[in-house]
């Protein structure tokens, strides 16, 4: 049997500051992700300061009320340590039950002070850097928590709570939290090591960004090793890959369009033409259906695409139409 995935549509309302999207264009393609069968779920990005957009709680409840069939979840909730686990517990069992048990949550650390705006942002919400992912696995505890129990106590390093509850609670008991890890394996091995355990230990999914194919794989492999030190089989939860797709028979024109588009997302970042290769599948469709299909022989049962293109629609289109339909293992919601 061929390796199968899932494939999700990706909202850039960062694109909104930026001039590269409109809210009603962001709804629109919403919309029309739920109406096509190829697509299982949409997304929307979050950030407050490092990278400002549309807030995405807020975004994603509109996407609620405008979908009834596709799942919807933040890729990723960049801002989760800086959220008070009470306050989003709560406005997550609300989703949850505004869009029917439709969502999934990819809870993030964050990015480190260093880049871009975050150091400001990581200020301002009165965090350290160091206490991003002590914060990400004490709020995923306490998350769980108040979703299933009717009082919560606890004492923790960062959250100290006395009786605390959320009502409603959400209609997915519980809803599942992807945890997101993108370790560098050339990096320091220890910190590498702690990102993916953290995965291992609390996640009902796994969410990267990494490329190519095989770092993906050994990644995936070196988590399913961990989980199952830990007590925990991670072989059959899903593994979800944040990619980007620009479809253009001349594939020169689509590298160099994308490459200017993540430019100005991730200013004042610069996206090498290797990276760019990398991270977004580029050319005809039968090069980019080749390029994705690594990914699902590397594991990948859940494919986040986004699409670095000022013809978001046009984009949309070629992928539904043209590129998805040579892939052997994709799976229609």
């Amino acid at each position: 049997m061929p390796a199968t995935a899932r494939f999700g549509l990706t909202l850039s309302n960062r694109g909104v500051v930026l001039g590269l999207t409109t809210p009603d264009e962001i709804l629109e393609m919403a919309a029309l992700a739920d109406a096509t069968p190829a697509f299982s779920h949409v997304w929307v990005g979050d950030q407050i300061m490092a990278k400002p957009r549309m807030e995405a709680v807020t975004l994603m409840a509109a996407i609620a009320a405008r979908t009834r069939r596709v799942r919807i979840g933040p890729a990723c909730m960049a801002s989760f340590p800086s959220r008070h686990p009470v306050l989003f517990a709560y406005q997550w069992a609300s989703l949850d039950l505004l869009s029917g048990g439709r969502m999934i949550l990819a809870a993030c650390m964050g990015v480190p002070e260093s880049q871009n705006l975050a150091r400001l942002e990581i200020q301002n919400m009165g965090i350290a850097n160091r206490e991003r992912g002590p914060r990400l696995e004490e709020g995923i505890q306490i998350l769980r928590r108040l979703w299933a129990e009717e009082r919560v106590s606890y004492l923790g390093r960062f959250y100290q709570l006395e009786d605390a509850f959320v009502e409603p609670k959400p209609v997915q008991k519980p809803p599942p939290i992807w945890v997101v890890g993108t370790p560098r394996l050339q990096g320091n091995l220890k910190v590498a090591e702690r990102n993916l355990r953290r995965v291992a230990r609390l996640g009902d999914g796994w969410m990267t960004t990494a490329w190519p194919a095989a770092t993906f794989a050994e990644l995936r492999r070196r988590i399913v090793a961990y989980a199952a030190e830990a007590g925990r089989d991670f072989t059959g939860l899903p593994c979800a890959l944040y990619y980007n797709l620009n479809v253009n028979e001349n594939r020169e024109a689509a590298i160099d369009e994308a490459q200017r588009y993540l430019n100005s997302y991730y200013t004042p970042q610069v996206f090498s033409r290797e990276a760019v290769e990398g991270w977004v599948a580029c050319g005809s469709p039968e090069q980019c259906a080749a390029q994705l299909q690594e990914f699902i022989e590397a594991g990948a049962t859940d494919i986040l695409l986004r699409f670095p293109s000022w013809d978001q629609q046009g984009q949309f289109n070629r992928c539904v139409n043209e590129v998805l339909p040579r892939l052997a293992g994709t799976v229609a919601a």
